[in-house]
């Protein structure tokens, strides 16, 4: 669909505007009284946030990043479904699933009451996407810009079979320094630690990031917070329909290796994903939705 035909569909002047953005992509630039933020339809990815006044964003999104069809987006948050990390099958089907890299659909640009804005994207499946996964679905993302940031993604299973997946807001956060951030509310936590074999071990004192970090925690509690030192921020995650998160950062080596990172990016990333990973797989029934929430708020130190 055109930017034109979009504007006009789902347009609101002056809170919701449909431009071309990199790639030819369309993106959805969102204006609220608090916050603005960019959304590109390709790979339904929200690609920045920033509160009013505040020239920091909240989200990291590489300067490298490409914008070419069939190829994930890097920064912002990408959708990992419906499946996380590796095909869980050995087909040689895309690491993440097949949403992050396809258009998705406008379903609804709202204000609420609250003067809240919300933009609705949505997939459902087609031939090509029940020649990876046989499944019938209605997959939606429901995206809140106000005071702070949130995200609902919707799967509904239309088929007669119960839907087994995993998935993730794959969030890259924007922070001042690595060496200065401290990650809480994942203390005694048991996690798998992909950088060592997939080891289990246990969480001692707050999550600090000092060489290149892989670790799916499982059992965690749904409030974490990223203290920045640098930023003199903190950036506090709330979740719901999640019992695992993902912490990842690439450090030196894999970050001069990614065609999309600059070599230093891994000084100013930080991913922590509200998932539904490892252990914590989700399971829908005929006619049954599920919902995976996040909501991201950025307070001063």
């Amino acid at each position: 669909m055109s930017i034109e035909q979009l504007s006009r569909d789902h347009g609101i002047a002056g809170r919701v505007e449909f431009i071309e953005g990199q790639g030819g992509f369309p993106f959805i630039r969102v204006n609220h009284a608090k916050a603005h933020a960019l959304i590109s339809v390709y790979a339904g990815q929200v690609l920045s946030f920033c509160s009013a006044g505040k020239t920091d964003d909240l989200l990291f999104l590489s300067e490298k990043a490409y914008y070419q069809a069939g190829k994930a987006i890097k920064g912002g948050v990408p959708i990992c479904w419906p499946w996380f990390g590796p095909d869980p099958e050995g087909k040689d089907r895309p690491a993440h699933g097949f949403v992050r890299n396809r258009m998705w659909d406008v379903i609804e640009t709202a204000v609420a009451a609250n003067g809240d804005i919300q933009v609705v994207l949505g997939l459902t499946d087609t031939p090509e996407t029940r020649a990876m996964w046989p499944h019938a679905f209605i997959l939606r993302l429901e995206i809140t810009v106000g005071e702070t940031l949130n995200l609902a993604l919707v799967t509904r299973n239309t088929g007669d079979q119960a839907l087994i997946i995993t998935q993730a807001f794959h969030t890259y956060f924007s922070v001042g320094d690595i060496h200065q951030i401290r990650i809480s509310g994942l203390e005694g936590r048991r996690y798998i630690d992909k950088v060592d074999g997939g080891q289990q071990k246990t969480q001692s004192g707050a999550v600090t990031v000092n060489a290149e970090v892989d670790r799916i925690y499982l059992d965690v509690l749904n409030d974490l917070v990223i203290y920045d030192a640098a930023l003199k921020r903190q950036i506090r995650i709330t979740s719901q329909g999640s019992q695992t998160a993902v912490v990842w950062n690439p450090w030196a080596k894999i970050s001069a290796e990614m065609g999309d990172l600059q070599d230093d990016d891994y000084l100013r990333l930080l991913c922590v994903e509200t998932t539904n990973a490892a252990t914590d797989s989700v399971t829908i029934q005929p006619g049954s939705e599920f919902r995976l929430i996040a909501n991201y708020r950025t307070e001063n130190l």
